[in-house]
C-alpha cells in the first residue's frame, strides 16, 4: 500500500513543527516540504538575537540531517506556483508538479506594508526574514538616524534591533494614540513610552505618515500633522497579512481580509486541504503569536494520525522583554468595570505598571496587565486558566507582600496536574513533574529534551524550574541553584570561578564558564561580579551593554527622560565654597535641588548630553561621583558628634568621612548605606541602615543588616566597644562576606534573614574568623578600595565613553524637545501627566 503524500507548502516555524508532531505520531505518511526561503526553519521569534551575534546556525530549529534522518523530503528557494485541485497535484517553480493526498498550507504571513508615495525608495525595510536583516545589517553601516512606522510588537523588536546595530537615533512612528494597542491599555502604554524614551527612543504617537521624500533614497518622511522628520532609513513593521494567494487562486475561501478559512480540525473547504499558523482564519480570527500555531500543527497531526482532536482558540497571554522592559498581558486584560473590579498598581519613578481585572464577586483573577516588571506572569497566568480561589487581598498578587509569597493557594502546589505551563509546545505541570520523578531530568536542558518545554519562545522557563526544584525537593534530592540555562553554576560558584581565572568582561566569562549567548537573569548578575571582583570602570568596553540602564549613563533615569547628579559628600560635610558650587551648577543648568535623608544635594532635570558638563565643573570643585546609580555604598550619614554637640562622645562626622572614602565605588548584589551617631541619641539613625555605627563611653557599636524602604527593618548588633580600626576590619570582613555570598539585588537584611544560624552565625564569621577568610577578604577590600576611579572623572577624559552623551550624535549640542517642566515652589519640576 503506498504512503499517503502529504504536502506541506510552507517551511517555517509551523510547517516544521506539524513535521516533527506527524512524524511523531505516525510514520504512516511521506512528508515533502517546500520551502521559499534558502535555508531550513529558523527561529523567528528571536529574529532579533541575529543583531547579538546569533548566526543561521544558532536560530536553524534542526540539524542540517533532521530531515534526511525522519526521510522528510524538503525543497528549499522551490516555493508552490500553482494548485490545481481535481487532479491534487501542486507545480513548484521549477515546473515540475507533484501529486499529493493531503495540502496543507503553512504558507505564514507576509510585512504589510502600507501604500504610501515613496515606500519604494532605496533605505526601507521589512522586518520579517533573515534576508530582511541581512539588508538591514548591511544598510545600516551608512545609516546614522533610522525609524520604524509601528508601535506594536513587531515595531518594537525592530527598533531594539536597530539600536542593536549601534543606530545613533531611533524614531517610532505609530498610528494609534498608544503602543502595544491590542495588549496594553493607555496607561500601561503612557509607562512603556515614559521607559522607552529613557533608553534614547524617540516615540511619536497618533503619527500618520503621508509620503517619503529622498531623490534616490529616503531622506525624509512627511505626516498628516504638516511636519517632517529627516531620517536615513526606514524599517516598517505595521502588521502583518495573512499568505493566502495560492488558496485563494485555486479556489480556496477566504475571510473578506485575507486568512484562510479553516474549522475545528484546520480544515478548508476542501476535504483534502488544511491550513494552520498565521495563514489561517479560524472562528474570524487569525493568530499572530507562535504557540497557536504550534497548537494548529498538533490538531492537525492528530487527526491525520486518527485521533480526534479540535482547535477551539487560544489564550493570547503573552510576556515579552521588548528593549529590556518587561511587558505582559494575560486572560481579559481590556475588561472594564462596571464587568469586573480593576486593581490597578503604578510607580511612574520606577515605570512599574499593574493591572489585575479581579470578578465581581472577588474570588477569580479574569486577566491583567504588567509593564515594567513582569516576574509573576507565570503565576497569574495560571492563577487565570486554572480558576484558582484569590486570598482575600487580592492586592497582594502585585504587591508582592509576604503572605502573597507564602500563600500555598497561589503557589504551584496549587496548580492541577493539567494546568498549561508551556503553551507553546502544550506542556502541563504534570508532563514537567513526571519528567523530574520518572524520567530523572533533574536539570532544565534535559526536560527541554524530554518534554520539548521552553523550546519556543521561552517564557514559562521561570515556572519550569520552580516546578524542577519543587519536584526534586518532594524527592529529598540535594538541589543546586544554578543562575540559569547558560551557567551551570551557582552565583558563589561562578564568583569563585571569575576569580579563580581572572576573568574581566561578560563575553569572556560567557565563553570560558557558560554556553549560549546569556540572558536578562545572567547578563547583570555576571556584571556585578565583575564590579565586586575588579572595581574597574563600569562602561569599560565589554561590559557596558549588560549593564543596567541607569549605570550606562552614570545617572538615574528620571520620569520625563531627564537625569539626575548627585555628587558625593563624605559623612554629610561640605564647605560653603562647595556649596556655592553646586548652586551655581544647578543654576546654570536649570536643574531642581533637594536635600536627601542622606545629607546629600540632589540635582535633577539634567539633559543628557549636558551631563559631561555638569560632572567637569563639579570635579573641578573637588566632588566626585556619589554613586547613586550604582549597586554599591550610597552614603555615610552622620550627626555633628563630639565636635560640637555636647552630648557627643566621639567625632562621629571624621569616621563617617573615613567610612565613605573607603568604601565609596565598591559594587555588591544591591546599594547599602551607612550612618555615624555620636552617641545613643542616634541622630544619624544608624540602626536603619546596612551597617550603622554608634559611639559608646569605649569606643563604637557596630550594627548591620538593618533596612529602610518599604520592608524596614533594625539593624542587630554586631559587636560592641570596638576602637576604630577593628570596626573598620570587621566591617572589611562583613562587606567581603556579603558581596562573595549574596544573590543578586538582595539587600543585607533579606540576606541575614535567610542565612541559616542568623545573627549567631554571621558573628561567627565576621568576629571569630569561622570560615577562616578574614585574611582572604581582608586583602580583596584592600585591592577594590586601591582600584578606585571616580567615573564621572574617566567618563568626562575618555572621548569614546564621553560621546555617547549626546542626544542628537549629528547635533551634539542639541537638546530632547520632548522633555518638559513646570514651575512648583521656585524651581522646575516634571509635571505629573507629562510623560515624554
Amino acid at each position: 500500500m503506498r504512503e499517503p503524500r502529504v504536502i506541506v507548502i510552507g517551511n517555517g516555524m509551523v510547517g516544521y513543527k506539524f513535521c516533527e508532531k506527524l512524524k511523531s505520531k505516525s510514520d504512516f505518511f511521506k512528508l515533502i516540504v517546500f520551502g521559499e526561503e534558502s535555508r531550513r526553519a529558523y527561529d523567528r521569534v528571536h529574529l532579533s538575537e541575529y543583531f547579538n551575534g546569533k548566526d543561521e546556525e544558532d536560530l536553524s530549529l534542526s540539524t542540517a540531517n533532521w530531515y534526511h534522518d525522519l526521510d522528510i523530503k524538503l525543497y528549499l528557494n522551490n516555493p508552490i506556483v500553482s494548485i490545481d485541485r481535481e487532479n491534487k497535484t501542486v507545480r513548484d517553480l521549477s515546473g515540475i508538479n507533484h501529486g499529493y493526498d493531503f495540502l496543507v498550507f503553512a504558507t505564514g504571513s507576509a510585512a504589510f506594508v502600507p501604500s504610501i508615495p515613496g515606500i519604494e525608495k532605496e533605505g526601507v525595510f521589512v522586518y520579517r526574514t533573515i534576508d530582511d536583516l541581512d539588508l538591514i545589517k548591511a544598510y545600516a553601516k551608512k545609516a546614522k538616524k533610522a525609524s520604524v512606522i509601528g508601535g506594536g510588537l513587531l515595531g518594537l523588536e525592530a527598533a531594539k534591533a536597530l539600536i542593536d546595530l549601534g543606530i545613533e537615533q531611533t524614531d517610532i512612528i505609530e498610528f494609534a494614540p498608544g503602543l502595544m494597542p491590542r495588549q496594553i491599555d493607555p496607561a500601561g502604554s503612557r509607562i512603556l513610552v515614559s521607559k522607552l524614551t529613557a533608553l534614547g527612543l524617540q516615540i511619536h504617537l497618533n503619527k500618520n505618515t503621508t509620503s517619503i521624500a529622498g531623490e534616490a533614497c529616503i531622506s525624509e518622511m512627511k505626516f498628516a500633522d504638516g511636519s517632517v522628520m529627516e531620517t536615513d532609513m526606514l524599517v516598517i513593521s505595521a502588521g502583518i497579512k495573512p499568505r493566502d494567494e495560492l488558496a485563494k487562486d485555486c479556489g480556496i475561501i477566504t475571510g473578506p481580509r485575507g486568512g484562510i478559512v479553516v474549522d475545528d480540525r484546520m480544515q478548508t473547504n476542501d476535504s483534502c486541504i488544511f491550513a494552520i499558523g498565521e495563514c489561517a482564519l479560524h472562528a474570524e480570527q487569525i493568530y499572530g503569536l507562535v504557540a497557536p500555531g504550534y497548537d494548529m500543527a498538533e490538531v492537525l497531526a492528530a487527526n491525520l494520525s486518527g485521533d480526534n482532536k479540535t482547535f477551539s482558540g487560544f489564550d493570547m497571554s503573552t510576556k515579552l522583554k521588548l528593549i529590556g522592559v518587561d511587558v505582559a498581558s494575560f486572560g481579559d486584560n481590556f475588561i472594564q468595570e462596571p464587568d469586573c473590579r480593576t486593581i490597578i498598581f503604578e510607580n511612574k519613578h520606577k515605570g512599574i505598571y499593574k493591572r489585575l481585572n479581579i470578578s465581581n464577586c472577588g474570588q477569580y483573577l479574569l486577566g491583567g496587565i504588567l509593564i515594567g516588571d513582569a516576574a509573576a506572569y507565570n503565576m497569574l497566568l495560571q492563577t487565570t486558566n486554572n480558576r484558582i480561589l484569590l486570598s482575600e487581598n487580592p492586592e497582594e498578587l502585585i504587591m508582592g507582600t509576604r503572605s502573597a509569597e507564602n500563600d500555598g493557594a497561589a503557589g504551584i502546589t496549587a496548580l492541577p496536574d493539567s494546568a498549561l505551563i508551556c503553551s507553546c509546545e502544550g506542556v502541563t505541570k504534570g508532563d514537567i513533574c513526571k519528567s523530574v520523578s520518572e524520567g530523572g531530568c533533574e536539570n532544565l536542558d534535559d526536560i527541554k529534551k524530554c518534554t520539548k518545554a521552553g523550546t519556543g519562545c521561552g517564557g514559562c522557563m521561570p515556572m519550569v524550574k520552580d516546578l524542577m526544584l519543587h519536584t526534586m525537593k518532594a524527592q529529598g534530592k540535594y538541589l543546586r541553584n544554578v543562575v540559569c540555562e547558560h551557567f551551570q553554576y551557582s552565583r558563589q560558584e561562578l564568583y569563585d570561578l571569575i576569580h579563580i581565572h581572572q576573568l574581566k568582561s561578560y563575553d569572556t566569562v560567557l565563553t570560558e564558564l557558560g554556553k549560549g549567548d546569556g540572558c536578562e537573569t545572567c547578563k547583570p548578575l555576571v556584571s556585578s561580579l565583575l564590579a565586586s571582583l575588579w572595581n574597574e570602570m563600569i562602561l569599560k568596553k565589554g561590559n557596558d551593554t549588560a549593564q543596567d540602564s541607569n549605570d550606562r549613563f552614570l545617572a538615574n533615569i528620571q520620569k520625563g527622560g531627564s537625569y539626575s547628579v548627585v555628587p558625593r559628600v563624605p559623612g554629610g560635610e561640605i564647605t560653603p565654597d562647595k556649596l556655592i558650587v553646586i548652586g551655581n551648577v544647578a543654576k546654570k543648568y536649570h536643574l531642581y535641588t533637594k536635600i536627601t535623608g542622606g545629607q546629600r544635594i540632589d540635582m535633577f532635570g539634567a539633559h543628557l548630553n549636558d551631563l559631561p558638563l555638569i560632572w567637569e565643573e563639579l570635579i573641578a570643585a573637588g566632588f566626585e561621583s556619589g554613586h547613586a546609580y550604582g549597586k554599591g555604598l550610597r552614603t555615610v550619614k552622620s550627626c555633628v558628634g563630639s565636635t560640637w554637640c555636647r552630648f557627643g562622645l566621639h567625632d562621629s562626622v571624621s569616621f563617617a568621612i573615613r567610612i565613605e572614602e573607603r568604601y565609596r565605588g565598591i559594587r555588591a548584589p544591591h546599594k547599602f548605606k551607612s550612618a555615624v551617631s555620636g552617641c545613643i541619641r542616634e541622630c544619624a539613625e544608624a540602626q536603619s541602615k546596612d551597617f550603622g555605627i554608634i559611639a559608646t563611653e569605649k569606643g563604637w557599636n557596630l550594627y548591620v543588616c538593618g533596612n529602610g524602604g518599604s520592608k524596614p527593618q533594625h539593624a542587630l548588633l554586631l559587636a560592641s566597644d570596638l576602637d576604630s580600626d577593628t570596626c573598620i576590619q570587621y566591617i572589611d570582613r562583613f562587606l567581603m562576606f556579603y558581596i562573595r555570598t549574596a544573590d543578586p539585588l538582595t539587600r543585607t537584611a533579606t540576606w541575614l534573614n535567610k542565612m541559616e544560624g542568623g545573627m549567631d552565625y554571621l558573628r561567627n564569621v565576621v568576629v571569630n574568623d569561622s570560615l577562616g577568610m578574614a585574611a582572604t577578604w581582608e586583602e580583596e577590600i584592600e585591592s577594590l578600595i586601591a582600584a578606585y576611579k571616580c567615573e564621572w572623572k574617566e567618563a568626562v577624559e575618555n572621548p569614546a565613553i564621553r560621546k555617547r552623551f549626546s542626544h542628537f550624535v549629528n547635533s551634539p549640542e542639541e537638546k530632547d524637545p520632548s522633555i518638559e517642566f513646570v514651575e512648583m515652589r521656585g524651581q522646575k519640576r516634571t509635571p505629573d501627566w507629562k510623560i515624554a
